[in-house]
């Protein structure tokens, strides 16, 4: 997780939030991410993550539309 989102954590309490973490990258993807954000933020929900590779970078909206509505978050 890149280090300024550990100083974004430090300064905002997010408990009663729902935390929906995304990325797009060529590499890693989320990695621990999502575990990283459980533990800092332990009175907030954290949602399954979404990464978009550099592959499905030019048209991803099948893919955030679905995750999305996996996550509850659809209209």
């Amino acid at each position: 997780m890149p280090m300024i989102l550990y100083t974004f954590f430090d300064s905002y309490d997010l408990s009663g939030k729902t935390i929906a973490p995304f990325c797009t990258s060529g590499g890693s993807g989320l990695s621990n991410t999502v575990n990283e954000m459980k533990e800092l933020e332990p009175s907030a929900a954290v949602t399954t993550g979404l990464h978009i590779g550099s592959s499905s970078a030019s048209n991803p909206d099948q893919a955030v539309s679905e995750w999305l509505a996996e996550i509850g978050l659809a209209e």
